[in-house]
C-alpha cells in the first residue's frame, strides 16, 4: 500500500487518484506491482519452488533404490541353466518389461536430478528455464508411470487396469499442457467485476479540495482492504497448495514403492506351476485389491500434482470454464489417502479378522471428516456472535484497565502456522513408515508352505503370534490416527484445542508400541527400550524444573519467533531421526533368517546379525532404540508450547537431541 501512494505522488491530483485505483485493483485481481508502479512478471512455477524441489527429490530416492533393488528380486545363487547369483530375475523371465523398467526408472532419476538442478538455479523472471522446467516435468511424471506400470504388472488383469488409468492421467496431462499452448496469447479477465470496483469520483466533486480530500480518503481506504484482503487470499492459497502438494508428493513415493515390492514378496521357484519373480499373492482376490488401491492412489496423487500445477499456470482461465478449483484437488486426496487405507487392509492382513480391524479403523477416518464439517459449520454460525462478543469484552478490559496475557496474537497466530506444517510433514512421515512396516512386517515372509504355516505369511505371526499381534495393532492405529491427524489439520478451529495434542499423543504411543513389540522378540528386551522412553522424559521435566527459573524473555513477538525457529530446527530433526530409527529398527541390518535350523541353533523370524554378531547387534539395538525413544519424546515435548520453551531455554531439549544423534551415529556403526 505504501508502495501504491508512494508511487503516484509528484503527479497531478485527479492522476494520483487514477494510478492509485488502477494499481490496487491490479492487486485485486492476482497482479503484482513494483515500486515504479510497472507489474512484475514472476514464473508461476517459481512460487512452486519448494514443492517441487520435495517432490523431486523424493522421486529420485525412490527411483534410486528401485534401480538397485529391481521388482522381482535377484538369483540367489548359480544355476546349471546359466543364471548368475545377483542377477535380476526379471530380466530373465519379462525381458520386455524389464528392458521398459529399467529405461523408464533411469529416465525418472534423471529427470528427476535435472529438475532439481533447474530449481536451483531458477529465476523470477527467467522464461527460457521454465519452460524447459516444465517439459523435464512432465517426461519425468511420464517416465515413473511407465516404471511402475512395467515393474509391478504380470498378468493381463494388472496390465489392462494399469494401462487404462495411466492413459487417462496422460490424456489430462496432454490436454492441459495442450490448452496452455492454444491459450497462451488470450486475455482472460481475472475479475468480470474489475471496473465496477473501481472507484469514481462523483461528478462536481472535483471542484473543490474539500471534495477531493474526502474523496482521496474514501479511495485508499477502500484500496487499502482491498490490499489486505489480496495478501490474506494469497497467504490462505499458498497454505492450501503446501498441504495438498505435500500430501500428494509422499503419496507417489509411497505407492510407487509398494507397487514394486509388493506384499508377500515373489516366487523364488517354479514349484506348482508358479512363475518366478511373480506375486506371491498374485492369484489371490486380496493382492488385486491391493494393486488397484495401490495403483489408483498412485495415479491419483500424480493427477493432483498435475492439476495444482496447470492451475497456477493458467491461473483463473482453466478454473472459470472447467470449474477446476480447490474442491476437486480436496476430492482427489481424499480419494488417494481412501485408496492407501485400503491397499494397506489387503495388503498388510492375511486373516478375516485382521482385515476387518482394519476396515473398522479406516472408517474413523470419514468420521473424522464429518465432524470437521459440522464443527466448521456451526463454528461458521457462530462467528458473528463470537466477534460481537469479542469487541464487548475488549471495550470492556480497555475500560478497567484489565492487563493482558503472556501470549499475543501475533504469537498465538506464529504457533499455529509452525504447528500446522510441522504436524503435516509428521503425520505424512508417520503414515509412510508404518504403511511399509504393514506390508513388510518384521521378521520376514515365509518363503514355503510346510510345517503348519503358508507361503508370504509373517513369520512373525506363526512363531510370535501374541507379539505379531501388539505390532500389527499398534502400527495400523499409528498409520489410521495419523490419517485423521491429517484431516485435523485442516480445520484452524481443531488446532487451537487439545484434540489435536491428544491425537499426536495417541499416535506416538502407538509408534512406540510397535516399536518395542516388532524390534525384539525378547520381553525383557521390550520393557528396556520402552523404559527408555520414560527415562528421557523424566531428565527433561526434571531438567526443566531445576534449571529454569528466568522470567520469560523481553522482546515479545521477536523472542518467541527465535524461540519457534530453534523449536522447528529441533522438530525436524527429531522427525527425520524417528522415521530413520523406526524402520533400521524393525527390519535391523542382516535381515532375517527365514527358517529354522535346528542343528546351527538358528530361529526363522530373528536377526541374523544377533546369531553372528552378538555384540555388534546389541550394540545396534540399543543405540537405535535409544536414539528413536529420544527422538519420540523430543518430538512430544515439541508439540506443547508450555514445555518447548523452558525446555530449549535451559537446553534440556538439545541434550535430548544429542543423545538421539549419538545414537544414531552408533547404531550406524554397529
Amino acid at each position: 500500500m505504501i508502495n501504491i501512494i508512494s508511487s503516484a505522488r509528484g503527479l497531478p491530483f485527479h492522476k494520483q487518484i487514477k494510478q492509485t485505483a488502477s494499481m490496487a485493483n491490479d492487486l485485486e485481481t492476482g497482479g503484482t506491482v513494483n515500486g515504479s508502479g510497472k507489474p512484475r512478471t514472476v514464473s508461476k512455477l517459481y512460487e512452486f519452488k519448494e514443492q517441487l524441489l520435495l517432490l523431486s527429490t523424493l522421486v529420485a530416492t525412490v527411483t534410486y533404490v528401485a534401480g538397485l533393488n529391481l521388482p522381482g528380486g535377484s538369483w540367489e545363487q548359480d544355476d546349471p541353466g546359466g543364471h548368475m547369483a545377483g542377477d535380476p530375475i526379471l530380466r530373465d523371465t519379462h525381458y520386455r518389461r524389464y528392458l521398459a523398467f529399467y529405461y523408464c526408472n533411469a529416465t525418472a532419476l534423471a529427470a528427476s536430478l535435472v529438475v532439481s538442478l533447474i530449481l536451483i538455479i531458477l529465476e523470477e523472471k527467467h522464461i527460457v528455464w521454465t519452460v524447459v522446467l516444465r517439459m523435464v516435468m512432465m517426461l519425468d511424471l511420464l517416465s515413473l508411470m511407465g516404471a511402475y506400470g512395467a515393474g509391478s504388472c504380470r498378468d493381463t488383469f494388472t496390465t489392462i487396469f494399469a494401462v487404462v488409468v495411466f492413459s487417462f492421467l496422460v490424456l489430462i496431462i496432454i490436454f492441459g499442457f495442450f490448452y496452455l499452448w492454444l491459450h497462451r496469447h488470450d486475455k482472460f479477465p481475472s475479475n468480470s467485476n474489475s471496473n465496477s470496483n473501481r472507484p469514481i469520483a462523483p461528478p462536481g466533486l472535483n471542484s473543490t479540495s474539500k471534495s477531493r480530500f474526502f474523496l482521496s480518503v474514501r479511495l485508499i481506504q477502500k484500496q487499502r482492504s482491498v490490499v489486505k484482503s489480496f495478501v490474506d487470499a494469497k497467504k490462505e492459497e499458498k497454505e492450501k497448495i503446501d498441504v495438498l502438494m505435500l500430501l500428494a508428493t509422499f503419496a507417489v513415493t509411497i505407492t510407487y514403492v509398494a507397487g514394486l515390492s509388493p506384499p508377500g514378496g515373489f516366487w523364488s521357484s517354479t514349484e506348482d506351476g508358479h512363475r518366478l519373480s511373480d506375486p506371491v499373492l498374485q492369484a489371490r482376490g486380496r493382492y488385486r485389491a491391493f494393486f488397484v488401491c495401490n495403483t489408483t492412489s498412485f495415479a491419483v496423487s500424480l493427477l493432483i500434482i498435475v492439476l495444482l500445477l496447470e492451475k497456477k499456470l493458467l491461473k483463473k482461465q482453466l478454473s472459470e470454464k472447467f470449474t477446476v478449483r480447490f474442491t476437486v484437488p480436496y476430492v482427489l486426496i481424499a480419494v488417494a489417502l481412501l485408496g492407501l487405507m485400503v491397499a494397506y487392509a489387503a495388503g498388510s492382513c492375511r486373516e478375516a479378522d485382521n482385515t476387518i480391524f482394519v476396515l473398522t479403523l479406516t472408517a474413523a477416518v470419514p468420521v473424522c471428516v464429518c465432524l470437521q464439517l459440522v464443527v466448521v459449520a456451526c463454528t461458521n454460525c457462530w462467528e458473528g456472535l463470537a466477534t460481537k462478543c469479542g469487541d464487548v469484552l475488549g471495550w470492556f478490559k480497555r475500560r478497567v484497565n484489565t492487563p493482558r496475557g503472556t501470549s499475543t496474537s501475533t504469537d498465538i497466530e506464529l504457533h499455529l502456522q509452525n504447528t500446522r506444517y510441522l504436524v503435516m510433514l509428521l503425520a505424512t512421515l508417520v503414515v509412510t513408515i508404518t504403511y511399509q512396516a504393514g506390508l513388510d512386517p518384521p521378521g520376514g515372509l515365509w518363503l514355503d508352505s510346510r510345517d503348519g504355516h503358508t507361503i508370504g505369511h509373517p513369520v512373525l505371526q506363526t512363531t510370535h503370534p501374541t507379539r505379531y499381534q501388539v505390532f500389527f495393532y499398534s502400527n495400523s492405529a499409528a498409520f489410521v490416527t495419523s490419517l485423521v491427524v491429517i484431516m485435523m489439520l485442516q480445520s484452524k478451529y481443531l488446532l487451537t484445542r487439545h484434540t489435536l495434542e491428544a491425537t499426536l499423543v495417541l499416535d506416538l504411543f502407538g509408534l512406540i508400541t510397535a516399536y518395542g513389540a516388532g524390534s525384539t522378540r525378547d520381553v525383557n528386551a521390550s520393557f528396556y527400550i520402552i523404559a527408555l522412553a520414560g527415562i528421557v522424559l523424566v531428565y527433561v521435566v526434571v531438567h526443566i524444573t531445576i534449571r529454569d527459573h528466568d522470567p520469560e524473555p523481553a522482546g515479545g513477538d521477536a523472542a518467541v519467533k527465535v524461540l519457534d525457529d530453534k523449536r522447528k530446527v529441533l522438530l525436524l530433526v527429531a522427525i527425520l531421526a524417528a522415521t530413520l530409527t523406526y524402520q533400521a529398527g524393525l527390519t535391523p541390518p542382516g535381515g532375517f533368517w527365514l527358517a529354522d535350523d535346528q542343528g546351527l541353533g538358528r530361529r526363522a523370524g530373528f536377526p541374523v546379525l544377533l546369531d553372528n554378531y552378538p555384540p555388534r547387534y546389541h550394540a545396534f539395538f540399543y543405540c537405535n532404540a535409544a536414539s528413536f525413544m529420544a527422538s519420540v519424546t523430543l518430538i512430544l515435548l515439541l508439540i506443547n508450547p508450555k514445555l518447548y520453551r523452558p525446555g530449549i531455554r535451559c537446553y534440556a531439549l538439545y541434550v535430548c537431541m544429542l543423545v538421539g544423534m549419538f545414537g544414531l551415529m552408533g547404531a550406524y556403526a554397529a
